[in-house]
């Protein structure tokens, strides 16, 4: 540890003190001895005499200075920084010491944190009764915009993303190479995603036609919004935007007698639409275009026959053919229109890709389900059924229609057991219902088709053809005597497999599911604030490491991984992450794999630093980066500018600096001590990803901690770390 001031005027004081005191006495000793024996030592023996005396002394003044000023006066300074750890994080506890009395004053200081750790988790508790209704909306919340179809977006009035649903960060993270480039997310801006000047003009169009609306009238409706946009990916959406009312005026903006705080995207993704539609027009085109010219011979050729009714037969016959040949090509035109565009025309209904082999496990489930006053259920079976055909129907109608058949089977001819079997046929697919034995006649089977689906307690508007024909198909009766099976045949369009299924949502435990919404931020507003002298609390941080081949960046040392996940308002977004293996197009040591523990192997196939840094350098847009000892990353980082073209210009902490600002008297400021002392759990050491997310817990413990020594901006946070001794390290 660095000698202080204080310790070092202590010393010298000693010193003076103890060479006086030795001086005085040895002359003292000298002059008596010399006038006792009539002979006095020489003047070199008296020096080294005193010498001899002084130095001894001063060794044991010395040590005794040392070791008093360890317990008395380093020790306080340490216990203080405990102790201010411990009011800060509940959990923490003071160490022992060696003095006597401190030893009892950190057995108070430690009961005195039991009795407050006690009289706030009474607090706690209260509190989270009082918000134990609130967390259930909450939850509901969450759970409804993760099985919303519909993509959803509520920012604040800076464009900021307080809201989004796992659909949203599908579609428009999505870049158009395919790669999903993570640029929604909370805190972030959507002019990330959507052109600024697209927003801004929706945004002036829902103000003034809300201005428009006076008194009654604009506390009902306040009107909205709608624009097209395309995606980075190609895909093109219809956006519905309202607004969000109610809140803080100073981060509003009042239209009437409403204040403004922010607004909601509704996307709808009308691509596919869009595309038929497309497809539809070009049909209709080409028909047009091409059956004039065969309609126009037709015409010739009637109207020759009709005016020349003496035509030699030769002639006529010729005419005839002609006639012939036209409305033969005509017939082919629409022939192959029907087969090519049957599914553009058609369709009139929201229908849905399904899996064929899923559609007939639910099938085969309903239709076996026991009904009330039930003995036995009916039995249900399974033959071929294709578990790569896709369908598109409307399903829910589809298995209301199979159910209804099965049943009317079990309840007006006794059936035990039906069968289900779903194939291609070309371009279509075929779903059969069938069982054996006994049969029924093709009026009866008709009238169940053409019947409203009426069976005990369920009953629906439609018939079974009229479902049909809302899913693009055809349904008919038929039986085969041979084999004695009967069955009801349905002919439905088959489609290919979608490309942009939604990504299945991992149920997480409590306290640690996905962050999609914050609507504290609504509270944020950029507008007239400096980023330096901002609050640390509504910053937006972005917590990373790296791993690399060796520890020195200007002799060669490559990254070979990247992490970092993000903090908005003061909360740790785990499911918000960048984790990248990066192939260092260089050797690996063997020191460093014993570190990291990432091989060679492991780096196969993997992106170079060309095409990660421009992927993190999004991620970390709009936020302060945080790293422990992040001099050497952004040494990394730094020195492959020419080479990428990116400079990282944000704003940059180090837990390690922070540390020593806020506990210069502990001797280790390496990650897993500054955990240790604040009470946070390492997990995941030496991968990058796991180091940020341990980085990052480490930072919001020390947030609290400054504001307690009125470090409370990023500027006094940034001033306070360059005045440390480690800021002096250079890489």
């Amino acid at each position: 540890m660095k000698p202080t001031r204080k310790l070092i005027v202590a010393l010298v004081f000693a010193g003076l003190f103890v060479l006086l005191v030795v001086g005085a006495t040895a002359a003292l000793m000298l002059a008596s001895e010399a006038e006792a024996h009539g002979a006095a030592r020489t003047p070199e023996e008296r020096i080294v005499s005193l010498l001899v005396l002084a130095m001894a002394a001063c060794a044991v003044a010395g040590w005794g200075v040392v070791r008093l000023h360890a317990l008395y006066v380093a020790a306080p300074l340490r216990m203080a920084e405990e102790l201010t750890a411990a009011v800060a994080h509940s959990g923490l506890r003071l160490a022992a010491y060696d003095s006597r009395e401190l030893q009892a004053l950190g057995q108070a200081a430690n009961q005195l944190l039991a009795v407050r750790e006690a009289l706030q988790s009474d607090v706690a508790e209260r509190v989270r009764d009082a918000r134990a209704s609130l967390e259930e909306e909450r939850g509901r919340l969450a759970a409804l915009m993760a099985d919303l179809s519909q993509s959803v977006v509520v920012c604040n009035l800076d464009g900021r993303v307080l809201l989004y649903n796992q659909r949203a960060k599908q579609e428009l993270s999505a870049g158009a190479d395919g790669s999903n480039a993570d640029l929604l997310g909370l805190g972030r801006s959507i002019y990330t995603v959507f052109d600024r000047a697209l927003i801004e003009h929706a945004l002036e169009r829902l103000q003034q036609a809300s201005r428009e609306q006076t008194g009654a009238e604009s506390k009902k409706l306040i009107g909205s919004a709608q624009f097209v946009t395309a995606t980075r990916a190609g895909r093109l959406l219809r956006a519905h935007m309202s607004p969000v009312l109610g809140g803080d005026a100073a981060h509003s903006a009042q239209v009437g007698a409403l204040s403004v705080t922010g607004f909601v995207l509704v996307l709808d993704d009308v691509t596919g639409s869009n595309e038929r539609h497309a497809r539809r027009d070009a049909l209709i085109q080409s028909l047009i275009e091409g059956g004039r010219g065969p309609l126009g011979s037709i015409r010739a050729a009637a109207e020759m026959l009709s005016d020349f009714s003496d035509m030699p037969p030769q002639q006529r016959d010729r005419f005839l053919d002609a006639i012939r040949d036209e409305a033969k090509t005509l017939s082919a035109r629409f022939e192959n229109a029907a087969a090519a565009f049957s599914n553009d025309l058609r369709e009139r209904w929201l229908l849905e890709e399904i899996l064929g082999a899923e559609l007939v496990e639910v099938a085969a489930r309903r239709i076996g389900e026991r009904r009330a006053n039930e003995s036995r259920p009916l039995a249900v079976k399974t033959e071929t059924v294709d578990d790569d055909l896709w369908l598109r129907v409307d399903s829910f109608g589809l298995l209301q229609a199979l159910r209804y058949l099965a049943l009317r089977l079990q309840d007006e001819y006794e059936v035990r057991e039906v069968r289900l079997s779903l194939i291609r046929a070309g371009q279509l697919a075929q779903f059969d219902l069938s069982w054996l034995g006994t049969f029924m006649n093709n009026e009866t089977a008709m009238s169940w088709l053409q019947e409203p689906m009426i069976i005990g307690s369920e009953s629906s508007p439609l018939s079974v053809i009229e479902v049909m024909e809302r899913c693009n198909g055809d349904i008919w009766f038929q039986r085969e005597r041979v084999s004695h099976r009967a069955f009801f045949r349905t002919i439905l369009p088959a489609c290919e497999a979608p490309t942009d299924l939604p990504r299945a949502i991992v149920a997480a435990d409590e306290g640690d599911r996905p962050e999609f919404y914050d609507f504290d931020l609504f509270l944020w507003s950029s507008s007239g604030h400096e980023l330096d002298d901002r609050p640390l609390a509504e910053l937006s941080y972005t917590i990373f490491d790296t791993e690399t081949t060796g520890l020195q960046p200007s002799e060669g040392d490559e990254i070979i991984q990247i992490g970092a996940t993000r903090i908005v308002n003061r909360r740790l977004l785990k499911h918000e992450c960048f984790d990248q293996l990066i192939d260092p197009r260089r050797e690996l040591s063997r020191e460093s794999i014993g570190i990291h523990g990432i091989t060679p192997e492991l780096l196969v196939g993997q992106p170079a630093i060309d095409s990660v840094l421009p992927a993190f350098h999004a991620f970390c847009a709009d936020t302060v980066l945080v790293g422990h000892n992040a001099a050497f990353d952004m040494r990394f980082l730094q020195l492959k500018e020419k080479q990428t073209g990116i400079r990282f210009e944000q704003p940059v902490l180090d837990t390690l600096l922070l540390s020593a600002v806020l506990h210069p008297n502990q001797s280790s400021h390496r990650l897993e001590a500054i955990a240790e002392r604040l009470g946070v759990s390492v997990f995941g050491r030496h991968t990058a990803l796991g180091d940020a997310m341990v980085t990052g817990e480490v930072f919001l413990k020390m947030l609290p901690l400054l504001a307690e020594k009125g470090i409370t901006t990023l500027r006094q946070a940034r001033e306070a770390s360059q005045r440390t001794y480690h800021a002096r390290l250079k890489y």
